[in-house]
Formats: structure tokens, sequence, C-alpha cells
């Protein structure tokens, strides 16, 4: 078939990559330049196979009351007027009991291992680089209050048969020997072995030569203004530069994915949530991560990629806004500083990116009820750890062919809401945008 992949993030590029491999004609039409220049472009580097859970949680409700009063709290809100985003709190409050989160969490870690093995798979097949590493995560616990609490995400690892494994104050300065400078201000963590790190800017444009070695075609700076559909099927996609004709649709574009398919009904619950990150030289390699360490307080990742330590994290619900708020520079920069001194943060280069949250973790990956219109979208802050097994997953699910995992839990449908599809142009935001 004839594929349109629209999106050249993360997501969409793997799942070209895969859908050619498959056999298809794809071709990747995005707005930007090149690919992997939004959420892709500096994302915090870990690939979290093991450290992958819902931001709903049982105690969210709780921790967002008492984060509204700290200077440097990982989830900021920006109420506004705004019916998708008033729903998809709601949605995600809903999900913040421990029934939810054990479902949701088994969905996650089974879609996280199963890309494990996938982006084992390219490596080897590609022989791509960047910048990877294979040394874990550490999430570190600053109180003993954190390390008690993580026994129910240890149960949640033991249960889907994820590496894991608790270490006390020593134990987490001989997995990150530059951890010894603070030892007084860390417990203990809970070190996930089989994650990896990685430069996910590098590895996409890589991933998408490799993917036009093999005829996928990508154009760029294509403004991408709706769907043709046509008796409850898809026929093509409407762009700035004409109608592109195709058998079928992947909407792989982030928190924009649910402004393309609203006129059809499709009630897609993705909300972008805005994370920051810092790239800082490394000047001394004795001081610095030597993989992931993950700052529980302020849920903030600081990553080794290569001769730099990649510094991001936070949630900000604002929309979609894309400014760069310099309180959230001061609380990367405290982070990395008060676990890891001696780095020059002024020389740090200050990004942020949105998000495409679903409000219980899941991503969204599966076909709509327009035939040969599926989604690969919703990944939150694990695009990146997700991408490799969600390209296989829809590549599987376009061909036909059945699936590798079990993939119902993570199609829309799981939602459980419906409306009559109108056939109309959606409006899209242009490459200026």
């Amino acid at each position: 078939m004839k594929v349109a992949v629209l999106g050249a993030g993360i997501i969409g590029v793997t799942s070209a990559y895969q859908l050619a491999k498959a056999g298809h004609d794809v071709v990747v039409i995005d707005r930007q330049t090149g690919p992997a220049l939004e959420t892709s472009f500096a994302n915090a580097g870990e690939v979290s196979f093991g450290y992958c859970s819902p931001w709903a949680a049982p105690g969210i409700p709780q921790k967002a009351l008492k984060w509204v009063f700290m200077e440097h709290a990982p989830l900021i809100l920006r109420p506004k007027f705004d019916a998708a985003m008033l729903s998809w709190m709601t949605r995600m409050l809903a999900n913040c009991t421990s029934e939810r989160y054990a479902l949701n969490k088994s969905r996650m870690l089974r879609l996280a291992d199963y890309s494990r093995h996938a982006l084992a798979d390219l490596r080897n097949e590609t022989g791509i680089a960047y910048d990877e590493r294979m040394q874990g995560t550490l999430q570190l616990f600053r109180t003993q209050a954190q390390l008690d609490a993580s026994a129910k995400d240890v149960k949640a690892l033991a249960a889907d048969g994820i590496p894991h494994e608790v270490l006390d104050r020593d134990g987490c300065i001989r997995y990150e020997p530059a951890l010894a400078h603070v030892r007084d201000k860390i417990v203990g963590g809970l070190l996930t072995p089989k994650d990896e790190t990685g430069d996910c800017f590098k590895f996409t444009n890589a991933l998408a030569k490799k993917a036009e070695e093999l005829g996928v075609r990508f154009s760029y700076g294509t403004d991408i203004r709706g769907l043709d559909v046509e008796a409850g099927r898809i026929r093509g996609v409407l762009t700035d530069a004409g109608n592109v004709a195709v058998d079928a649709v992947v909407v792989a574009m982030g928190s924009y994915s649910p402004l393309l398919v609203k006129p059809f009904g499709i009630k897609l619950p993705v909300y972008p949530v805005k994370g920051y990150s810092l790239t800082i030289p490394i000047t001394d390699a004795s001081r610095a991560p030597e993989s992931t360490v993950m700052d529980e307080t302020y849920k903030i990742a600081i990553t080794r990629l290569g001769d730099r330590i990649r510094v991001g994290g936070m949630a900000e619900i604002s929309g979609y806004t894309n400014d760069l708020g310099q309180a959230r520079r001061r609380t990367l920069e405290y982070s990395v500083t008060d676990l890891f001194p001696g780095g020059d943060v002024s020389k740090a280069t200050f990004w942020s990116g949105l998000r495409p949250m679903t409000p219980d973790g899941t991503p969204v990956i599966g076909p709509t009820k327009i035939a040969g219109l599926y989604l690969n979208t919703g990944h939150g802050t694990l695009g990146w750890t997700m991408s490799s097994g969600s390209a296989r997953v829809i590549a599987d699910l376009v061909s036909g062919r059945r699936t590798e995992i079990e993939a119902s839990g993570l199609a829309i449908s799981r939602y459980g809401f419906a409306k009559t599809a109108k056939n109309t142009e959606a409006m899209m935001p242009s490459k200026t945008a």
C-alpha cells in the first residue's frame, strides 16, 4: 500500500522505517525542514524500559497541591479556559487510583520491554550510533519516604519480570561514583539496569537516512491542512502543496494529532505537557553521571550523552505554548548542580518541547473508525523509550498482521467514546507556528 506517515519525529521516523521494511510505499510529511526538530530534538535522553510509570498515580492530587508552593516544582499548572485541558485533567485524576495505576503501568512496561528488543534489533541491522550507553537508570531518593514509596514500583517491575535492584546510599555511589560528592543528600535508589541512554535527535536523523535507503520519501517544509476522507475511508492527505493520495495514513504528530482527527469525530485525549531541558558540556568527567540519574524529588533526569549532560524534566500544563520560562531553567540548574556540582551551567543550551500526554500515560496506537487511518501518538515523556516497539506494532496493524504483543490496551477504543464522523478539512498550524 501507499502509506503516509504524518510527522518526522522519533515516532514518525521509526514507523516509516518499519512500514518500509514491511514492503509499503511510504512518504513522511512534516512541516519542519528536517527530522526530529520539535519534541524529539532535545529530550532527556533516557531510554527508560524499566523506569516507566504513568504520571497519573495514587497520591498525585495531594502532591500537586504541595507542588504549588514549591520553588522548584516538578508540575506547573497554568489554568485557562480550555475544554480540552479540563477534560484531560479530569480523566487524569480519574486514573490516580491504585487499580488504574497498576493496569496502566503494566501496559506501559509491556510496550517498553518490547521496544527494548526492537531497538537492539535496529542497532544490529543498521549499525547507527547516537551517543548510546547501556548502563541503566538510577531513580535517586533524597528521603526515606521516597524510598519506602518505591515499593509499589518494585512490585510492578517484579510482576513483569523487569530487572531491578533497590540500592542503599553506598550502592548508589558504587553505581554512580560522582555522587560521592553529595552522599549526605541521598538515602538510596532504585536501579533498572537494562535502561539505556542516547541522543534522540542523532538517532532519528540517522534512521531517517536508513529509511530513505529503503525507499521512504520525506516531504519536509510541508504544511498538513487536513485529511481527505470519503465514505468512511481515508483517501489522502491535504497539504499546502496539494492532495497526496494514499491508501493509509499513520498520524504521528504528537500533541497536534488531536487537532487533525477531531473534525472526523475522533476524540483523541492527547494534550501537550511541556518539558524543558538543558544541554551542558562536560568539563570534569569525574563529577558527571555515567548514565541516567532520575532526581525523584524534582522529577528531573540527568543523563550522560557523550561529552555532554542532558538535564530534562518537569511537566507544565499550559496549552500549546512553547515559551522558555526562566524559572524552569533555574529548577533544572538547581537539580543538576545540587547532585553534580562543578559543571558550568552558564554554557548550557536551554530548550522546551511539547510532550503528547494521554490521561493514563499509555500511548494510543492502532486503527480508528476511519478505514485506513491509524494513530501512533500520546507517548508523553516516553516517546524515545517506546518508539521502536510502537513502530513495529503500527507496521503490523497497517499490514494486517498479528502483533507480537497484546495491543488491544493501546487502542483508542479503551476510552470508550465514539461520534459521527464528518467529511471536513482539519486546519493545522503551519510550519512557522
